[in-house]
């Protein structure tokens, strides 16, 4: 039978509920068993409080706790969220229009909803701050990373930003600060292949062919400490930190390269002196060239580079 598009059950917190498709191949006697033998990190009493409260469903409603496994068929709940720590600084917006939204994020914010990431994402709190429930991102920067992210407000026109990011048809710029190592010839282009592990919060640089490629820049230097600009040509994970790292002058702030530091997640000292500062298109509507900077800095750099 059709379904319809949109889930059965209404946001919660800016959030879609979690849709659970039953396996074809399934051979459990119902709902609750499968669901208790899947979803292991929700109790069964969790479950039954669930199913209690008319939390669960399917297209046509809540269903009860004995309601027969179906095989091909759905069901819709919203998940317990985390525990979370508030992240004290506030997102600032760059630009807002009846398609796109550009922010500045603040360091220490993701992007989206992950892991313990939930209520302290930007989509989730763009969603609710400005009443915007059918925002979704183009693209994402890391939770340690400031500055320019783009969302798009209308999801019907999501692909066609998306693709732009894709196929690297937009430029981006970075700034970071690091130490200023006058031996280095700057500008140059590192090209690396990089690799990521499942189960592994870091990548690593491999022998083999590139993968990844960053532009790097002196823009100026004081006191022992470079401001570069880092424009990459690819969007590898931790790239730019490798790189920096990789010639020999890592990112200040940077708690996994060269050496991983254990930091806690909700200290917020010492941000990764790390930022989106730019990034420049072809709007895939309007066919017209836009680019957008940030508003921010680099506090590292702008208390007079004292380290």
């Amino acid at each position: 039978m059709r379904r319809r598009q949109q889930p059965p059950l209404a946001k919660r917190h800016g959030l879609d509920p979690a849709r659970i498709r039953m396996p074809e191949d399934g051979t459990w006697r119902t709902v609750r068993d499968f669901l208790t033998a899947t979803e292991s990190r929700i109790s069964p009493h969790r479950f039954d409080s669930m199913f209690a409260a008319g939390d669960i469903v399917d297209m046509t409603g809540p269903i009860a706790p004995d309601a027969p496994y179906v095989p091909g068929e759905a069901v819709w709940f919203h998940r317990d969220l985390p525990s979370e720590t508030v992240v004290p600084f506030d997102i600032s917006i760059v630009h807002r229009d009846d398609a796109l939204l550009v922010i500045d994020k603040p360091h220490f914010l993701p992007t989206i909803p992950r892991g313990g990431h939930i209520l302290q994402t930007a989509l989730v709190r763009l969603r609710l701050e400005l009443d915007l429930p059918q925002l979704v991102p183009a693209h994402r920067l890391d939770r340690v990373t400031a500055g320019l992210v783009l969302f798009v407000v209308d999801p019907t026109l999501r692909g066609a930003y998306q693709t732009l990011f894709q196929d690297r048809k937009v430029h981006k710029e970075y700034q970071a600060i690091a130490r200023y190592d006058p031996s280095l010839e700057l500008p140059t282009v590192v090209r690396s292949r990089i690799v990521t592990e499942k189960g592994d919060f870091t990548a690593r640089e491999i022998d083999g062919e590139p993968n990844a490629h960053t532009t790097v820049e002196l823009l100026e230097h004081r006191d022992g400490l470079g401001r570069y600009r880092l424009t990459p040509l690819t969007g590898r994970t931790h790239q730019l930190r490798l790189h920096m790292n990789s010639l020999g002058i890592p990112i200040l702030g940077d708690d996994l390269y060269p050496t991983a530091t254990g930091r806690a997640v909700d200290d917020f000292t010492d941000p990764l002196q790390l930022l989106a500062s730019a990034i420049e298109f072809t709007d895939p509507i309007s066919k017209l060239m836009r680019r957008f900077e940030t508003g921010m800095g680099l506090e590292r750099w702008e208390s007079d580079g004292r380290a």
